[in-house]
């Protein structure tokens, strides 16, 4: 499916998130509004809400803080491939691009994150970033997925559908030898267990009604 041409010039501007200034994103005033337009879209025959949502258009305060955490520990990611689960507008792949991360994949399913996210990484100057479709059915290393030194998620843990879908990827890539972070406020259906590493205070993002954030890794 294909975003259609200049989409993100009509109903996005660039915007930079309050904990992470560091980064300009295409991101929606009113997530609402956008849903519309992609609403109109899809009626007029391009990609719409049916296959998509604008879930991308938003910096959520689990991802800002976990790209708060790779700007302010830029050895976690220097020198190495990550990947970056989740990515959405691709603000912690293009967080882990400025902190000297060798190559990026920034993988989503929606395709207007995968449009949206190198359009925001030439905004801020970044080349390592590679928007990537759905990895959860392999594991780096495995068929077109390469190995990953670093895999970072920021809010997958929004609904039990997600977090059933994601809770053993990320424990086997650990168990591959991937270093593992989360980003996340703290929703319910966090798995137990991991460590916290960092917590933030999020300036109102408008779209999230979280204000702490917190970053967690795998023990």
């Amino acid at each position: 499916m294909t975003v259609p041409a200049g989409f993100f010039a009509r109903h996005t501007r660039l915007v930079r998130p309050p904990l992470v200034p560091e980064v300009a994103l295409h991101l929606a005033d009113d997530v609402a509004v956008l849903w519309q337009a992609m609403e109109d879209e899809r009626e007029s025959g391009g990609t719409g809400p049916g296959e998509a949502s604008p879930f991308w258009a938003a910096a959520w305060v689990g991802g800002q803080g976990l790209a708060r955490y790779v700007l302010d520990t830029p050895g976690l990611v220097a020198g190495r491939t990550v990947l970056d689960l989740g990515s959405g507008s691709g603000l912690v792949a293009i967080a882990a691009a400025l902190a000297g991360a060798t190559r990026v994949l920034a993988s989503d399913v929606d395709p207007y994150a995968l449009a949206v996210t190198p359009l925001n990484a030439a905004a801020n100057g970044v080349t390592v970033v590679e928007a990537v479709g759905d990895v959860l059915d392999g594991q780096p290393g495995e068929g077109d997925l390469p190995a990953v030194d670093v895999v970072l998620a920021g809010d997958v843990f929004y609904d039990l559908r997600m977090a059933d879908r994601v809770r053993p990827w990320l424990f086997t890539a650990w168990v591959g030898g991937a270093t593992v972070l989360v980003g996340d406020p703290g929703r319910s259906q966090l798995p137990d267990g991991l460590i916290e590493v960092a917590g933030y205070e999020v300036p109102d993002s408008g779209v999230d009604v979280a204000r702490r954030t917190a970053v967690w890794r795998l023990p």
